[in-house]
Parts: C-alpha cells; sequence; structure tokens
C-alpha cells in the first residue's frame, strides 16, 4: 500500500503509476535524501517532538541503508514512486514503527525540494574545479605563446595582428566571468527549505535553523510557500552553465577552423581527434564539434524548465517533478565536456610559422599606418583615408604595406619616411599596443597574473567546499 493511499479506495492504474513515477531518475538523490533525514530525525529528537532514542535509532537505520545504496545492495520500488518514499518504506522494514515517526512535521513539498537543493549546491564546487583546470590550460598555453602572433578578425575577415597568448586570455577572462556566475547562484541558494512542510510549516516546535546548520546552509529560507515554490536556483544554475557551454561553443568553432587545412593554425593530437571510414586522410576534430553540438542540449534543458515553471501558481505542482532530468542532464553534459576540452587544449599543437604567415597578408597593420601619420601630426580621417589608398596601391600592384617601395609612400604623403616599415613589423605593431588589456607582452602577461591569482583563491575555496560537504 502506498504510504499516502489512506483516502483512496482503488489501487493506482498501472499506467498511471509509470506516469507518476519518477524513481528512474530521482533515485540519484539517495545520499541527499538520507542526509536530509537524518537532520530532520535528530532535531525531531531535541525538540522533543519524538523521543531521543527514537531519532537515534531513525538515524542508525538511514545510516545501514545508505550503507547498503552505496554496496549495491538496495533495489528500488516503481510502487513507491520517489526516492523519499523508498527510503522511508525501506526503514520501516528494517526498524519497525518507528521508521513511521521520521515523517513528522515533514512533507515530500520540503523534502524534495531540500534534496535537489542539496545535490545543485554540492554539484557546483565541481563544475568551478572543472572550469578552474581549463582556466589553467589556458594560461599554460598563453605563456607559451606570447610572441606567438596571428591574424585577430572581425566578420571572419583579418582585422588587426594579436597573439595567441592573447587570444587565450580571452577564453579565460569568459571563463572568469562563468565561474564568478556559479558563485553568485550558490551563494543566493543557500537556504534550506526543510521544515517549510508543503506549504504552511507544521505546528510541531520545530527548529529550522537546526537543520539548516546540520545540512551545511547558511539559513533557512525565509517564506515556506517560496521553499516549496521555488526552482530559481536550477533555473540560474542552468543559464550559468548555458553560458559557459557558450563559449566553449564559441572555442570549438575557432578550433574546428583553425584545424582546417584553410586555416592550420593548429593540429589537434592525434589521441583527440578521430578519421574517416572512407577518406584515409582526414583528421577530424569530433571533441570540439561535440561540444559544440552538446551546447544545444544544455539550452534545450534551461528551456524546459523556464517553460516548466512559467504558468505555476504556488506552492507545488506536480509538474515541478519535470525539474530533475534536464538539471541531471545539463550538469552531466557540462560534467563530461569540460574536462575533455581541457585535454584537447592541453595537447594540440600551435603552428606558429602559419599563424605569422596568415597575419603577414590582409593588411592588417593598416590602422597601425594611420596611426604613424597621426602620432607625425595629421589627423585620424586624413590618415585613414592615405592608408585607403595605399592599400588599393598594394592590391593593383601585389605588394603589401611593409614591402612597398618608400617612393609610393611619400608619392601620398610626405611625412613618410625609412622609420615606416619598423612601425609596420607585426610584432612592433602588437608590442606597442600596450593599453591595459591590450596584446602587448607585456600586457598579456598582466592578464596571465590575474587569472592565475583568480584560479589560485578558488582552487583553495573549492577544497573546502568540498570538505564542508564531507563532513556535512
Amino acid at each position: 500500500m502506498k504510504l499516502w493511499a489512506g483516502r483512496f479506495q482503488k489501487e493506482t492504474d498501472t499506467l498511471v503509476n509509470d506516469f507518476n513515477s519518477s524513481i528512474g531518475f530521482d533515485a540519484r538523490l539517495y545520499e541527499q535524501d538520507i542526509r536530509g533525514s537524518m537532520a530532520h530525525a535528530a532535531m525531531l529528537g531535541k525538540t522533543g517532538v519524538i523521543e531521543e532514542h527514537e531519532a537515534e535509532k531513525i538515524v542508525e537505520g538511514l545510516q545501514a541503508i545508505l550503507a547498503d545504496i552505496e554496496a549495491d545492495q538496495v533495489e528500488f520500488s516503481l510502487d513507491n514512486e520517489d526516492i523519499h518514499m523508498n527510503i522511508e518504506a525501506l526503514l520501516t522494514q528494517r526498524i519497525g514503527q518507528t521508521g513511521k515517526r521520521l515523517h513528522t512535521a515533514r512533507s515530500r513539498n520540503d523534502q524534495v525540494a531540500t534534496d535537489f537543493r542539496l545535490y545543485v549546491k554540492e554539484e557546483i564546487p565541481r563544475i568551478i574545479g572543472l572550469v578552474l583546470d581549463l582556466e589553467k590550460v589556458l594560461v599554460k598555453k598563453a605563456k607559451a605563446n606570447l610572441s606567438t602572433v596571428m591574424p585577430g578578425y572581425t566578420h571572419l575577415q583579418r582585422a588587426q595582428p594579436t597573439t595567441f597568448g592573447h587570444y587565450m586570455m580571452a577564453y579565460a577572462n569568459m571563463l572568469k566571468r562563468d565561474v564568478t556566475r556559479l558563485e553568485d547562484c550558490m551563494e543566493r541558494m543557500d537556504e534550506c527549505p526543510l521544515g517549510s512542510g508543503a506549504l504552511a510549516t507544521s505546528t510541531y516546535p520545530v527548529d529550522r535553523f537546526q537543520t539548516a546548520a546540520a545540512l551545511g546552509f547558511a539559513k533557512p529560507t525565509d517564506n515556506s510557500m517560496d521553499s516549496v515554490a521555488d526552482r530559481d536556483y536550477a533555473i540560474e544554475l542552468l543559464s550559468a552553465l548555458s553560458i559557459l557551454m557558450m563559449h566553449l561553443s564559441r572555442f570549438s568553432e575557432e578550433i574546428i577552423l583553425w584545424c582546417s587545412w584553410e586555416f592550420k593554425f593548429v593540429e589537434l593530437d592525434d589521441a583527440y581527434s578521430t578519421g574517416s571510414s572512407i577518406m584515409p586522410q582526414k583528421k577530424n576534430p569530433d571533441v570540439a564539434e561535440l561540444v559544440r553540438g552538446k551546447t544545444g542540449r544544455v539550452y534545450g534543458s534551461l528551456i524546459t524548465l523556464l517553460t516548466v515553471m512559467k504558468g505555476l501558481p504556488l506552492a507545488y505542482n506536480k509538474d515541478m517533478q519535470e525539474d530533475k532530468e534536464p538539471v541531471f542532464d545539463a550538469i552531466d553534459t557540462v560534467e563530461l565536456c569540460v574536462p575533455v576540452f581541457a585535454a584537447m587544449l592541453d595537447t594540440l599543437t600551435v603552428k606558429d610559422r602559419n599563424m605569422a604567415r596568415a597575419a603577414s597578408v590582409g593588411f592588417i597593420n593598416a590602422t597601425d599606418c594611420a596611426d604613424y601619420l597621426v602620432k607625425k601630426g595629421m589627423p585620424f580621417r586624413e590618415a585613414y583615408m592615405i592608408v585607403g589608398r595605399l592599400v588599393h596601391m598594394c592590391i593593383r600592384t601585389g605588394e603589401s604595406l611593409d614591402t612597398l617601395p618608400l617612393k609610393d609612400f611619400r608619392a601620398i604623403s610626405g611625412l613618410f619616411d625609412e622609420s615606416v616599415y619598423d612601425a609596420l613589423q607585426l610584432k612592433t605593431c602588437v608590442n606597442e599596443r600596450k593599453v591595459y588589456g591590450g596584446p602587448s607582452e607585456e600586457s598579456v602577461k598582466q592578464q596571465i597574473a590575474l587569472i592565475e591569482e583568480f584560479v589560485a583563491a578558488r582552487s583553495g575555496m573549492i577544497g573546502e567546499a568540498h570538505e564542508s560537504i564531507a563532513l556535512s
């Protein structure tokens, strides 16, 4: 008989039972559910709602169930619908009537809200740790390529010279924001719903501050209706993960382009590439392509949960059972993608000569040529027009700006002299951009130092978070 079956005169139809059941996916919350139940039982005993010896018996029973689950000695029942009822049924089977006291002053509504928050709260530090590992790879690549000149692009057209190190720091800063978004999400969600009941708390003298502290939360939630109706933290997590995957997808797109024969800026390690079943020459960037493809999967999880929640009246509705699978899938996807992406990036070979060759054509030093004239007193708009004429001349004659004869420069403006050739050298163009955030070696070293400082600070915090989770 179902634990909620008191007022029903018929058994649940098999189709409804299967449709209603969530044990197929929420079984992964078994640890969080048991920890929440142990905290609840201990609080019931301390506040006198149940006898202390009963609370101790419940906690011991739950600890034994946890050990058996982790030893793969427990089979969950579809008839018990969800992880909460499965655990409670197992407890009652093992310790008898005392097990039935566990659910005093509690509803499955605040129970599942607590379990789910615990799960999300524990996964965020793991994801942050993976992103920080990727940051370390970006720093490593940047340090090795401070002077590796390559074209920077706008509209996918060669635009201005930069370095591969500067490029890596661009993605490092994107990922830095991803980490802070995840941190913000974790800080906002650090409140415990346990004790909110179905929606209006309880007439028993429950101590919500005790259970919140026991489970490692900063405090209890402030409103019981909001506690059981809220999934903002899950939506916020999915939003942060979607942005993270968007960044990885953009990076994947560039790697896919860069390792093509049309660019050949990088070569992927054989261990992170695949071949073709019919074309023996092929070396495919499958890791990058899959990361790019799986991004849509995480987006789908975000849209799913936003859609589930958009029309729900307060407080709990069964629709909210649909919250877990998209969150589980998004977390699994991100935790799959980030480490393999980091390994792919760490092992790729930078083709610096090909990058330099690409940077030498396309007139990416044209702005520097205009700046050369401006520094000699010419207004920028006039300098811009003159350099445009020079570029047109080069295209017509097959020259580049740094190979154009000085007489041709001087035929358009007498401000040009021999010093123009040094000014147009790509390494000069890069290293003269010493502005904060720019591509000069000096500036990129500053950027690297900032990312290293950021990673070092968070690495310690992640370790503390994992320790705190283990203790709770």
